[in-house]
């Protein structure tokens, strides 16, 4: 059976490459509210301690819920996601804009969800 969490509960989980590297963390989950699809996972990497973190929108379907150590898991090295676009968080993008969409899927080597 296939188990169904809250989105709250997965907020501030760890993002690991798929080597076990520490990448960040789990900022939020943002929903396509005419599909009811999660659009974005936002992802804050780099910084100290939360200070000069940069976020990032990742295609849900990039991250792997690893549920026995507690995780996510982003199938790209530290570096791809360094040079990933990326936004500071007091200057979000437009979620909607299909546009900056396909070039967040595209970085990521995914399909848009909504050209499917």
């Amino acid at each position: 059976m296939a188990a169904v969490v809250s989105a709250s509960t997965l907020s501030g989980d760890r993002v690991r490459d798929s080597q076990g590297q520490h990448l960040g963390r789990i900022e939020e989950f943002m929903l396509d509210v005419d599909t009811g699809r999660i659009a974005y996972a936002v992802l804050s990497f780099g910084g100290v301690l939360g200070v000069g973190d940069k976020l990032f929108a990742v295609p849900p379907d990039a991250l792997r819920l690893d549920a026995e150590k507690g995780c996510f898991v982003l199938n790209v090295d530290r570096k791809t996601l360094e040079n990933a676009p990326g936004f500071a968080k007091d200057n979000w993008p437009n979620f909607a804009d299909r546009t900056f969409g396909t070039q967040i899927y595209s970085y990521y080597r995914r399909r848009p969800y909504w050209t499917s």
